[in-house]
């Protein structure tokens, strides 16, 4: 059997968007995935269904996974011929003991290779508004780790020397000894009012700066994960990230995983820590009998009619697993519902002839014009859904063939990071997308928690049907968007301008 490889990859200090393209690609083809606890779990999203994802997160005081054992389980799995992602928080070869690990696979004969990753030393205090060096201020920057090992026997760091070196000290790990620490850099000629910042939890939505000065660094309050910026540039505040508008604000988002990705993505752009609660998933339909025979005589249609950017992929996506291509559709013309979905078609490079801007059934039906008697609309759509468009066609006179190309299931369970949530009344903000998300929603809470969630989840709402779902069953709706307004877009602005 022909060895796997290993690939030490960064993570990154949080932020998801600050991975690195390669480290992308990597945790994608990974068939395992050994992770840190330090690595946004939302990283593991990417990863194949079929990857085995192991947590071997180390923590002061808490060891999940021996070091030994995370070596033997590297070497194990490549021996099998699989292809192992070591996921670590920050770049690996910073503080990371990547280097230790790549010793390991190099006296085994396992192929590895490393894909360093954006550094928490430098990210955090970017995202504070500190540089790290400045002309004129700090020209030079070192980075040395806290942990009681460096201050005292092997490996032991000489603060009193580092002290003399001047610019700016990078201090990873370092809040439990931040007392000795500064004793000694004082020891070493460092004044005592020198300026010391503490990004702690840094290019997270929950990231809180500590400034102090290096006198007083002792007796402020701080905790991992921190980076310590000690120097002059610890006094500069070029704030960018917690200026956001809706910095640190917690908001649940129940749409299906696979739809949510804007509205998540608009959110986090903004500042608030997004809480990803999906209570639809879509799965594929019973069978695609009925979609098959449809798309065979698609050109028979003179409507192809979509009410969703879910039932467009879904319905394109089988045209051309027929081995067929948009030629097929030929003269058929397109009638949506929603801006979303028009933007869906027009990015499988077709054109829409009508579209039901207010985001409704009836909407749609008032878009048709004249007498539909001899005309035939092909309707995707999922398995169970309203009737309404189709029996509107219907009454005046068309004739309509309803395929379903897939169907929506409640998933298992909520999220437990949502619950801990809803339990000490830390969101700011429910996020309801259809009717449907809130039914299940509720169904998905149970009993015991349902009115923790009308109590304690204000409500915004993307269109009047969903907000009348959301009063029934007792949410307080603070954001409503008009029907003919209803889009991702408006709905993050009135979200914004309610929570400022």
């Amino acid at each position: 059997m022909q060895t796997g490889c290993v690939y030490l990859v960064g993570a990154g200090p949080g932020d998801v968007e600050l991975l690195t393209v390669k480290g992308l690609r990597l945790i994608r083809e990974a068939d395992v995935i050994l992770y840190d606890g330090l690595a946004n779990p939302a990283l593991l999203r990417e990863a194949s269904p079929h990857c085995e994802c192991i947590n071997v997160e180390k923590r002061p005081g808490f060891q999940r996974v021996q070091q030994d054992e995370i070596n033997q389980i590297m070497v194990d799995r490549a021996k099998k011929g699989l292809r192992v992602t070591r996921l670590k928080g920050g770049d690996p070869m910073v503080f990371g003991r990547g280097g230790e690990e790549a010793e390991v696979l190099k006296a085994c004969d396992i192929p590895f290779e490393i894909a360093p990753g954006v550094t928490s030393a430098i990210a955090a205090p970017a995202y504070a508004g500190i540089p790290v060096t400045h002309r004129g201020i700090s020209p030079h920057v070192t980075i040395v780790t806290g942990t009681t090992a460096a201050l005292e026997g092997h490996g032991k760091v000489d603060w009193e020397g580092l002290a003399k070196v001047g610019g700016t000290l990078l201090i990873l790990m370092g809040t439990r000894k931040r007392g000795e620490i500064a004793r000694r850099l004082i020891a070493g000629g460092r004044p005592r009012d020198t300026p010391v910042a503490a990004i702690q939890w840094g290019s997270l939505p929950s990231q809180r700066t500590v400034r102090t000065t290096l006198g007083e660094m002792g007796a402020v309050e701080m905790t991992n994960p921190a980076v310590i910026v000690v120097g002059k540039v610890a006094a500069m505040d070029l704030d960018w990230f917690v200026s956001k508008p809706l910095f640190g604000r917690r908001i649940a988002v129940t749409r299906a995983r696979v739809q949510a990705s804007e509205l998540v993505h608009r959110l986090q752009a903004l500042g608030a820590w997004v809480l990803e609660v999906p209570t639809i998933a879509f799965a594929e339909p019973e069978n695609w009998r009925a979609v098959d025979k449809a798309i065979a005589g698609v050109h028979a249609f003179d409507w192809l009619v979509l009410t969703s950017a879910n039932a467009t992929d879904r319905f394109f996506g089988r045209l051309l697993q027929q081995g067929r291509d948009m030629r097929a559709l030929g003269q058929i013309k397109i009638a949506t519902i929603g801006a979303a979905t028009s933007d869906r078609v027009r990015a499988w490079h077709l054109g829409v002839d009508i579209e039901a801007v207010d985001r409704t059934s009836e909407g749609l039906i008032r878009a048709f014009e004249g007498d539909l008697s001899s005309q035939r609309f092909l309707l995707p759509r999922p398995e169970k859904s309203r009737d309404v468009l189709a029996q509107g066609i219907r009454q005046r006179g068309g004739d309509v063939r309803e395929v379903g190309v897939y169907k929506t299931v409640t998933p298992k369970c909520l999220p437990a990071e949502f619950l801990q949530h809803l339990e000490r009344d830390a969101i700011d903000l429910i996020a309801f997308t259809s009717s449907s998300t809130v039914l299940n929603l509720m169904e998905l809470l149970g009993e015991p928690l349902q009115q923790a969630g009308r109590e304690r989840l204000p409500a915004a709402c993307i269109g009047p049907i969903t907000a009348r779902t959301a009063v029934a069953q007792g949410f307080d709706v603070v954001v409503e968007l008009a029907a003919s307004s209803a889009s991702v877009s408006a709905l993050v602005q009135a979200i914004e301008a309610h929570l400022k």
